[in-house]
């Protein structure tokens, strides 16, 4: 796998986790403030997009993952 399907599969499941534990009618609703998880993830990925450049791509990138350029 390369580093940028990594970030996309994690902030995939941050944003269905978050959403899970936020939405009122889930079974396994914690609190409403799980949304503002899912508004971080959505506006880092907007940042992402923009700039061309993400954290969490960088650090795997230095732990060896391919960037699949």
């Amino acid at each position: 796998m390369t580093s940028w399907q990594i970030v996309r599969i994690v902030a995939g499941c941050f944003i269905l986790l978050s959403l899970t534990l936020g939405i009122p009618s889930s079974p396994f609703f914690v609190n409403e403030w799980w949304l503002g998880f899912t508004a971080f993830v959505g506006i880092n990925l907007l940042q992402s997009g923009i700039s061309k450049w993400c954290l969490m791509e960088s650090i795997l990138r230095k732990l060896g993952v391919p960037s699949g350029i």
